[in-house]
């Protein structure tokens, strides 16, 4: 699933939830999603705490097939910055 599209499902998402703070899922070279300010965008900025996984990760995540702190445990995912912020995506996943 190319990112865009995943920004655009998290933008439906964020219409209904809160979060707060901002956060980046840096995918590497496949580009990287930000969610701030209400929405969620590909486009790169700096932000409150940054996630590093790979695509398919961030679509297992997403999806609940990928449970955060298991992945962190696994090297699948790497949490640098605020990690409150990074704890709010639990309520905006759940």
């Amino acid at each position: 699933m190319p990112l865009d599209a995943i920004a655009a499902d998290i933008s439906k998402t964020l219409e209904t939830r809160s979060f707060i703070g901002s956060l980046k899922f840096d995918c590497g070279d496949a580009g990287v999603i930000v969610l701030a300010d209400g929405t969620a965008s590909t486009a790169d900025r700096d932000t409150d705490c940054t996630l590093k996984i790979s695509e398919e990760n961030l679509v297992k995540l997403l999806t609940g097939k990928l449970n955060p702190m298991t992945g962190v445990m696994m090297g699948k995912l790497k949490v640098s910055g605020d990690l409150s912020v990074a704890m709010g995506l639990a309520k905006l996943l759940g």
